[in-house]
């Protein structure tokens, strides 16, 4: 029983292996690095509820 076990678990990782690799090909399907998350830009809200520059008094990021 040890043994199927053993076998199954490692059969599985031999398996998933590769779908773990790096999704990004360029048009020719060659593998290239994948491009950056884009940085979320930082919102503010006065202290009445409207936005406001993140710089100013009574700001707060949301």
């Amino acid at each position: 029983m040890r043994k199927l076990l053993f076998a199954a678990a490692s059969l599985s990782l031999l398996v998933g292996a590769p779908s773990m690799a790096a999704p990004c090909k360029d048009a020719k399907g060659r593998f290239t690095k994948c491009p950056k998350a884009p940085v979320k830009t930082v919102r503010c809200k006065s202290a009445n509820g409207k936005f406001a520059k993140c710089g100013t008094a009574g700001a707060k990021p949301i």
